[in-house]
């Protein structure tokens, strides 16, 4: 097995290991629709072998970032059937990541008045609005009733995915949104059956992923977590806690049959991700995270090693729509422009070019 081999990943049969990242691109309107960029940027990555999509919200209230896309309107559903139509036509996969961001936004983004979380705990930092920076305010803490209402928008937000023609989801489970909140002690300090051991910090994510794969079909449906990854809050130092929540949440997600576990993690070879992978028992992509740019080298040695199934790339995958031929061929690669990663437009986003024959 390489890079370039093909894997099953529950009911998707991808012509390639390497899966595109959701990278938050900031390149849709106001309304959250996403716009002609949008079709044409993911049209020109298909030949990745499987595209998620950027993290595109389940309600109003999960919205995190300005010019962020949703899965809530009518318009919003049309607009990403665009972009699967064009993703299809040129004979690739995409899946869209369903986020919810939690307590990592602010009403001035969100237009709700409050923003949610598992518990009344502010993060440092200051959130980008359409009003300008302010700080993060310390979110509702749902309570636990009002938690049927949350499964129900994930599980709401993966049928609007299937309509507009994407081929699965994966729920975000990882980076400090809301999900990762559950889990992470310093985020959910609850008393309820959801908060305290390390069992019921998983337990809120467990029945998420399970009502979603109800709804769509295991097959479909993935799940990324990012144990350690430790930003916007979410902090987890504490490796016995941290090897107990996650094996929890993996052991009780493992039955249903997933069509993968996406981990990101800067060790993929460690006791940790090795661990959640074989408690796992079925395809894991790894990231092996932000600090450096994957490079070809090590993409090609998670494969090889039979560290994972895939590997996920992100910046090469912004900057090299056709990332799978460079890689193959060895071809020299375009340089991410990070100026342009959250700006508007086409530049930086639409305008990298392809290897010219």
């Amino acid at each position: 097995m390489d890079l370039f081999s093909p894997l099953e990943l529950g009911d998707l049969k991808l012509s390639n290991r390497l899966v595109m990242a959701p990278l938050t691109r900031s390149r849709s309107g106001k309304d959250g629709v996403p716009n002609a960029d949008v079709v044409e940027y993911y049209r020109q990555r298909a030949s990745l072998g499987l595209i998620v999509s950027e993290g595109t919200y389940p309600s109003f209230a999960g919205q995190g970032f300005v010019r962020q896309p949703g899965l809530v309107t009518e318009e919003q559903i049309a607009g990403w059937k665009k972009v699967t139509d064009a993703v299809h036509a040129e004979g690739g996969l995409i899946v869209a990541q369903v986020m919810h961001a939690g307590r990592v936004t602010h009403p001035e983004t969100t237009g709700a008045d409050y923003v949610e979380a598992p518990s009344a705990i502010a993060i440092e930092g200051e959130s980008r609005t359409y009003t300008g920076k302010h700080a993060y305010p310390v979110p509702h803490a749902l309570a636990t009733e009002e938690l049927p209402r949350i499964i129900e928008e994930f599980v709401t937000a993966s049928r609007n995915a299937i309509a507009a023609g994407f081929d699965g989801v994966e729920l975000h489970g990882a980076n400090g949104y809301l999900l990762h909140e559950f889990l992470a002690p310093s985020a959910n300090t609850r008393t309820d059956n959801y908060g305290g051991s390390p069992e019921n910090r998983a337990s809120f994510v467990i029945e998420v992923v399970t009502a979603v794969a109800n709804a769509i079909g295991a097959g479909k449906t993935g799940l990324r977590i990012s144990p350690e990854h430790n930003v916007q809050g979410a902090v987890e130092n504490d490796r016995a806690d941290v090897l107990a929540t996650y094996t929890a949440l993996v052991q009780g997600i493992a039955p249903l049959g997933l069509a993968n576990l996406s981990i990101l993690h800067h060790d993929p070879a460690g006791e940790l991700v090795q661990s959640l992978r074989k408690a796992f028992g079925g395809p894991v992509l790894l990231n092996t995270g932000f600090a450096e740019i994957t490079t070809y080298e090590e993409a090609a040695r998670v494969v090889a090693e039979g560290w994972g199934e895939a590997v996920v790339v992100g910046r090469p995958a912004i900057a090299n729509p056709d990332l799978v031929r460079r890689w193959k061929e060895q071809l020299p690669l375009n340089e991410p422009d990070f100026a342009t990663f959250y700006t508007e437009g086409p530049k930086g986003y639409i305008d990298y070019p392809f290897w010219e024959n």
